[in-house]
């Protein structure tokens, strides 16, 4: 019979795979081969469930499945069995001849694939030209698309419609994108040119089901991928080819968004996320399917010269034999022969045909890895000296690859990693000659990239997919607004639909995904129904609530009700006084949020009032005599220690003793309660300046004498003095004044031999300090030589009286003995009173 030449092209969705499947099945035998091994085994499933398995061989680089009576073969084109005789044969995606990379295998099947009596190549209009040039009497059919391709510009990703399948053109960019689908829409499956078609399949599935309506891909959905997708967003109009980046060709756009629709469906294509719109004329060519003939087609000789490797190589570098063929880029086959060969030991081991030949076999596997190195170069020198020395590749190398593959621990990278070397695993084992017992080998490491399959599609569902938030959006989707069940669990759970939706914590919904969007807003929308009960009823709980219940952060100011931040505090009319602060809440009015606030506000003071008691019971005990009065009161103002005024210096003794009583000590510099400058009072004294005065918080720890800190008017204000080198604690720098003092009223001393001890510094600290505190001293004289210790001793010197001039003094003794005018005595000033009837009275 005459040998038949055909080709049928046209754009996607026009039925061409399905064609030839049909046209293959109905002659005797046949061969067809595709583009990508995920291909190669859905239509080897297709061919077995319609001729049975034991008819049905599967070849691809890695896997090999050939019943003795196979009559029907599904290949990677690059696995075709050429040597084999069928009466049928045919190329899928022939023109990707054209592609720099694969092109010359495609090229190849084009000039020399043929069939005993039917020869068919599948592929798009464009290589129409090259086809009748380099085929010359080939029969063209063409085949318009079943449905409308339509562009609608640029859809954000947040709007994007269900059943879409984005695109991108590297691993983390479909990543990312994937993991913004999952945040806004519930997740996606992925689909990666690097996936098994275990692992393609089950993500495959998990779209076909409608578990996710969202699919994010890489380029390889536009080999043949048939999906139900309605709209297809390209998120790039650029790629990296392999040597740089550029824009994409119109026909690649097309292949593409060909996927969007199906059957007599229409389908829509655009852009997304971070690519600009498509310019008119660009989607006016996609939608037209109108674009430029293929030019020219990559091409490498076929036929080999296995004389020597130098022979070899001139072979595969022989220039393209007609117009319309041109060398495509150094494949990675050709880049590792160049490489083997240039070493001295290969040079020396490879002496014959047979040699030359295993080189280039070996040199044809696959870099599944791509790491960048010559990690690549080298498995091949090693497998190839196994092959020549030993005959076959050792059990212990493949069992240790295979074993070292075998783990399911790691992330979606590992397990990828992992997958592409169980891939070199199975395309070693794949060649029977390779190896003793191959069939065993090939069914380990097809176990194992089973196993590492089944992992990697677990960890792209746990990280891409939350089926409940997929759920609840497309239930969202479907009925609008309406009545959502929704209810508040004990644990403060919301759920609504039977789905948990976000959590109460206080008065504040905290949605389990915070990311905006609609769905988003519906979502919380419903929640909120629940929460008008459950938020009175917590209102009510806390307004009932114990002080034990509720809890002062003393170093942020925050409040919390039952471990929960329910408010804050913020500055008020003074110290001692502020305002409480509700923290965001679902409160439906204003009633429910100033319930509270008074609560909290009431909490507070308590809290306040109970830590500075002594304050407020020395305020309380004062209230009838007006000069203490006003004392406590600017006490109070102040927060418990406040700078000694003009007039607080003169003060009569008789105040002073009422204050004594009342716990408020009158110092040299300034008026406190000792009380408020232990650690609990100190702490909560600190909080409140902080408050007030809207600055940053300064932690001290009262429970020691002295602390190292730079000038700040806060540590004055909370009862420090500031003592040279440290600040001394008030109530310790007013008991050191005095006694010293007190020890030197009879003349010059030595200091106490303790005082450095007692004020936490350092011996050679002491004259700063001193001078700091204004405690006049000097240096004592050093009588014998030797005497020196870490510090000079010192002297506390005796405090001078000031002395006035000496005719200021005779003026006042001259005014002495006159009478001094009697002043009124005022009812209101018992001390006053107090003092006249003293001087009445006789000596």
């Amino acid at each position: 019979m005459p040998r038949r030449v055909r080709a049928v092209l046209g754009p996607t969705n026009t039925g061409k795979t399905h064609y030839a499947l049909e046209r293959m099945l109905a002659h005797s035998s046949g061969i067809i081969g595709f583009p990508l091994r995920l291909l190669a085994r859905e239509n080897y499933d297709r061919m077995v469930a319609a001729k049975g398995a034991a008819s049905v061989a599967l070849i691809t680089g890695e896997e090999k499945i050939v019943p003795p009576n196979a009559r029907w073969f599904s290949c990677t084109t690059e696995a075709m069995p050429l040597d084999r005789h069928a009466e049928f044969v045919a190329v899928d995606e022939i023109q990707l001849s054209a592609d720099p990379d694969r092109g010359h295998v495609f090229t190849d099947r084009l000039l020399h694939a043929r069939g005993l009596v039917e020869t068919l190549f599948l592929g798009a209009e464009t290589i129409r030209p090259l086809l009748q040039r380099l085929v010359p009497g080939i029969e063209i059919d063409t085949r318009p698309r079943l449905s409308n391709l339509v562009g609608v510009g640029h859809i954000k990703l947040s709007k994007l419609p269900a059943r879409s399948a984005i695109v991108a053109f590297s691993a983390a960019e479909v990543y990312a994108i994937a993991e913004i689908i999952r945040r806004r829409r519930g997740g996606c499956a992925i689909i990666m040119g690097q996936l098994s078609p275990r692992t393609r399949n089950a993500q495959v599935q998990l779209y076909q089901n409608k578990e996710v309506d969202y699919l994010v891909a890489t380029d390889a959905i536009g080999m043949g991928l048939n999906m139900d997708v309605n709209h297809v967003a390209l998120a790039s109009l650029t790629k990296f080819d392999g040597t740089t980046i550029r824009p994409l060709l119109a026909q690649e756009i097309a292949q593409i968004a060909g996927r969007a629709g199906r059957g007599m469906r229409d389908g829509t294509f655009g852009t997304t996320a971070e690519a600009r719109p498509m310019p008119e004329a660009l989607i006016e060519a996609v939608e037209e399917h109108r674009f430029d003939p293929l030019e020219r087609l990559s091409w490498r000789n076929s036929d080999l010269d296995f004389s020597n490797p130098q022979a070899l190589l001139a072979s595969l570098n022989r220039p393209p034999p007609k117009s319309g063929l041109t060398a495509g880029r150094v494949a990675s086959d050709l880049a590792t022969l160049e490489a083997l060969t240039a070493e001295a030991d290969v040079r020396r081991a490879v002496t014959g045909r047979k040699a030359t030949r295993l080189l280039w076999d070996v040199c044809q596997i696959p870099d599944f890895r791509k790491l960048g190195d010559d990690s690549h170069t080298r498995l091949c020198h090693r497998l190839f000296f196994h092959i020549l020395q030993d005959g076959v590749v050792p059990a212990n190398w493949l069992e240790g690859h295979i074993s070292g593959f075998a783990r399911t621990d790691g992330d979606i990278d590992t397990l990828m990693h992992r997958l592409s070397g169980v891939r070199v695993c199975s395309y070693v084992a794949a060649r029977s000659e390779w190896s003793h017992n191959a069939r065993e080998w090939q069914e380990r490491a097809r176990k194992v990239e089973d196993m590492i399959s089944d992992a990697l599609h677990e960890r792209l569902t746990a990280r891409f997919v939350d089926r409940r938030a997929t759920s609840l959006l497309r239930r969202l989707d479907s009925d609008g607004d309406r009545q959502f069940l929704s209810a508040v669990t004990q644990s403060g759970d919301v759920i609504v639909e039977g789905h948990a939706v976000g959590r109460v914590e206080g008065f504040a919904l905290q949605p389990l995904d915070d990311s905006p969007g609609p769905e988003q807003r519906l979502m919380l929308k419903a929640a909120r129904r629940a929460l008008l009960q459950e938020i009175p009823r917590r209102v009510q709980s806390l307004a009932e609530a114990p002080d034990e219940a509720l809890r002062l952060d003393l170093q942020s100011g925050h409040i919390a009700w039952s471990g929960v931040l329910v408010g804050k505090l913020v500055k008020g009319r003074g110290v001692l006084h502020p305002e409480t602060q509700v923290l965001r809440g679902e409160f439906t009015d204003a009633k429910q949020r100033d319930q509270v606030k008074e609560r909290l506000q009431a909490f507070c003071q308590e809290e306040i009032g109970r830590t500075l008691a002594p304050l407020f019971a020395a305020r309380d005990a004062s209230a009838g005599i007006p000069l203490l009065r006003g004392i406590l009161h600017r006490l109070e103002e102040h927060g418990g220690v406040m700078p000694l005024s003009t007039e607080d210096r003169t003060l009569p003794p008789q105040s002073r003793a009422h204050l004594r009583r009342l716990g408020i000590s009158v110092g040299r510099e300034a008026i406190y309660l000792p009380a408020l400058l232990k650690p609990a009072a100190m702490t909560l004294r600190a909080l409140l300046l902080s408050v007030h005065t809207q600055t940053p918080l300064v932690e001290t720890d009262a429970s020691r004498v002295s602390i190292i800190h730079e000038r700040n008017n806060v540590l004055a204000a909370l009862g420090w003095r500031w003592s040279g080198p440290i600040w001394l604690r008030l109530d310790v720098a007013e008991k050191l004044a005095a006694e010293l003092a007190q020890l030197t009223r009879r003349g010059d001393r030595p200091a106490p031999a303790n005082l450095s001890s007692r004020c936490g510094v350092a011996g050679a600290a002491l004259p700063e300090l001193l001078k700091a505190l204004r405690i006049p001293f000097r240096t004592a004289q050093i009588l014998e030589a030797g005497q020196f210790g870490p510090c000079t001793p010192l002297m506390i010197r005796q405090a001078q009286p000031h002395r006035q001039p000496r005719g200021q003094a005779k003026k006042a003794t001259t005014k002495r003995t006159h009478a001094a005018p009697r002043r009124p005595v005022s009812p209101d000033n018992p001390f006053a009173a107090l003092a006249a009837l003293r001087m009445r009275a006789p000596h």
